[in-house]
C-alpha cells in the first residue's frame, strides 16, 4: 500500500511539474483590436522576458478551431465568447488592456523558479534600457510564437458524427418505410382473402 502512494505521489508531482505557468494559449480574432494588442504585447514583450515562454495562437475565426476555443470558454466558465482569451498554466483572461501587463507577468512566473525569475527580471530590466538590441542579440525567441493549426483528427470527429447521423437516419428512413409498406401489403392482400 506504502509502495503505491508513494508511485502515486511521484506520478503527482511529475504531472504537476510537466504543467508550466509559462506556457501561453491566446484566443483571438484577426479583426480584434485588443486581440492584436494582446499578441503585440506577448510576442514582443513577453517571450523576450521569459526564454522559457512558449505562446500558442488560435484564431477563432477559422471552424476548425471553434470546438476547442468553446472546450476552453467552458473550462475557464466564459459565458461570452469574446477574444482575446488568454490561458497562462491555469488561469484565465478574457479581454485585454494595457494595465494587465503585470497581472500576465505573475500569472507566468506562478510556477518558475527563484534563478527562472532572476533571469526574466534581467531580461526586462534589459528590454526597458534598449529593447531593438536586446531582441536582436535574442531573435531566436520570436520562434517561441506559433500559429495552432487544427490537424485532420481535430476536424474528423465533427464530420464523422454528421456523416454518422446522416446515414443512420436514412437507414431508420427506409427501414421504416419498408416495415409500413410490407405491412400495409400484408393488410390488403388478408382483407382479399377474406371477401
Amino acid at each position: 500500500m506504502k509502495k503505491a502512494s508513494l508511485l502515486s505521489a511521484i506520478f503527482g508531482l511529475a504531472f504537476v511539474g510537466s504543467a508550466s505557468a509559462a506556457d501561453i494559449t491566446v484566443y483571438y480574432s484577426p479583426a480584434c483590436p485588443h486581440c492584436h494588442h494582446a499578441r503585440e504585447f506577448i510576442s514582443n514583450t513577453l517571450v523576450y522576458e521569459y526564454p522559457e515562454l512558449k505562446v500558442t495562437e488560435v484564431n477563432v475565426m477559422e471552424q476548425a478551431n471553434l470546438p476547442m476555443f468553446q472546450e476552453t470558454l467552458k473550462k475557464c466558465g466564459f459565458e461570452s465568447g469574446g477574444v482575446p482569451v488568454l490561458v497562462i498554466g491555469d488561469k484565465c483572461e478574457q479581454g485585454y488592456a494595457d494595465f494587465m501587463q503585470d497581472t500576465l507577468r505573475e500569472y507566468v512566473e506562478a510556477d518558475m523558479n527563484k534563478e527562472q525569475k532572476e533571469v526574466a527580471a534581467a531580461n526586462k530590466k534589459a528590454m526597458a534600457e534598449d529593447a531593438e538590441k536586446f531582441k536582436a542579440e535574442n531573435a531566436e525567441r520570436a520562434k517561441a510564437v506559433s500559429e495552432h493549426v487544427a490537424t485532420v483528427e481535430e476536424e474528423k470527429p465533427a464530420e464523422v458524427a454528421t456523416a454518422d447521423n446522416k446515414g443512420n437516419s436514412t437507414i431508420w428512413f427506409w427501414g421504416l418505410l419498408i416495415v409500413l409498406v410490407a405491412g400495409l401489403g400484408y393488410v390488403l392482400v388478408r382483407k382479399d382473402k377474406k371477401k
